[in-house]
């Protein structure tokens, strides 16, 4: 995808968004802003897939391990694993929280799509995300709380963080052949050049 307008990005609706009744309203916000929905459908996710989508390696989870070691002995808290266990457990939190319920997965596509969906959705803690962003209209949470439940964020979305991280996600997620080409209406005004005709 090399033409600008043609950028892709890879969406999740998480299982907090469909149990609330929230995956028209936010849908509707990417749709709203001119992105074109590409691929779309409901899935169970599973546990295999979502270790290759959040794609960490052992150096990682080493470093996030020992960051938790840490934190563990200035709260006076026991440590009692390896700290790359420890590192492995952010992720199994964020998995097991994913595969609870079913998901929206999609494909949306514009212009500089990965920054925008990444600007409608907002930070990733709720209680610290923006106001008129996704997380910070429709979310409370935060890590403190999640920390304490020893479970992930319930964040409603997620989104890719730049176009190479999103075209490995919806290679993960989706088949080529699952992802329609097709023109909008509506992109005649956001992209094209002079509106030929469109007050004929």
């Amino acid at each position: 995808m090399d033409h600008p307008k043609k950028e892709r990005s890879f969406v999740i609706l998480k299982p907090d968004t469909l149990q609330r009744g929230l995956t028209g309203e936010i849908i509707s916000r990417f749709e709203r802003v001119g992105l074109k929905m590409t691929a779309m459908k409901m899935v169970m996710a599973d546990e295999d897939t979502c270790w290759k989508h959040y794609n960490k390696d052992d150096e990682w989870f080493q470093k996030k391990g020992e960051i938790t070691v840490e934190d563990r002995k200035k709260n006076n808290m026991t440590v009692d694993k390896e700290p790359i266990e420890y590192g492995k457990d952010i992720i199994r939190v964020l998995i097991n929280y994913i595969i609870a319920s079913p998901v929206v997965i999609m494909v949306v596509e514009g212009n500089a799509a990965t920054t925008v969906v990444k600007k409608l959705v907002g930070g990733t803690e709720p209680t610290s995300a923006d106001i008129g962003s996704i997380r910070g209209d429709y979310a409370i949470d935060s890590y403190q709380i999640a920390n304490v439940d020893e479970r992930g964020v319930r964040n409603l979305v997620h989104c890719s963080d730049n176009p190479k991280e999103a075209e490995y996600e919806i290679s993960l997620w989706f088949s080529e052949k699952e992802i329609i080409d097709y023109r909008l209406v509506s992109e005649a005004m956001l992209y094209d050049v002079n509106l030929d005709g469109i007050m004929e």
